[in-house]
C-alpha cells in the first residue's frame, strides 16, 4: 500500500522559513518525480516544485522561484521543500505528489500518488 505523508507545516510569520517533508513509502521512490502543489482557501490548486527522480533536475513556479528550493534523498525516500522569504500569499495546503515519469510534472492530473497536505500559514 502506497503512503505519502507530508509534515513541517506551520504558522510563521512574513519573512520567515519553514522545511516541508515527504516521506513516501510502498513503492520504488528512484522511480518516481516529485512534487509540491498547494491550494489557498477558495482557489484552486497550483503547482509549486518538482525534482526528477534520478538526476536533481528541478522547475519551479515562477511566484517561489528564488525562494524555494525542493530537494530529494532517495536512500531515506524523502523530500523536502524549503521555504524562504515566506509571503502571506504563500498561505495554503501544501501537497506532495508523486509521478511514475522520467520527466518534470508541473499539473495536478499528471500524478499518482497524493498525500493529505500540511498546513502553511503566513501572517502579515
Amino acid at each position: 500500500q502506497v503512503q505519502v505523508v507530508e509534515s513541517g507545516g506551520a504558522l510563521v510569520q512574513a519573512g520567515g522559513s519553514l522545511r516541508l517533508s515527504c516521506a513516501a513509502s510502498g513503492l520504488t521512490f528512484s522511480w518516481y518525480a516529485v512534487g509540491w502543489f498547494r491550494q489557498a482557501p477558495g482557489k484552486e490548486r497550483e503547482f509549486v516544485a518538482a525534482i526528477s527522480r534520478s538526476d536533481g533536475n528541478t522547475d519551479y513556479a515562477d511566484s517561489v522561484e528564488g525562494r524555494f528550493t525542493i530537494t530529494r534523498d532517495n536512500a531515506k525516500n524523502t523530500v523536502h521543500l524549503q521555504m524562504n522569504s515566506l509571503k502571506p500569499e504563500d498561505t495554503g495546503v501544501y501537497y506532495c505528489a508523486l509521478d511514475h515519469t522520467v520527466g518534470i510534472p508541473t499539473t495536478a492530473p499528471d500524478y499518482n500518488y497524493w498525500g493529505q497536505g500540511t498546513q502553511v500559514t503566513v501572517s502579515s
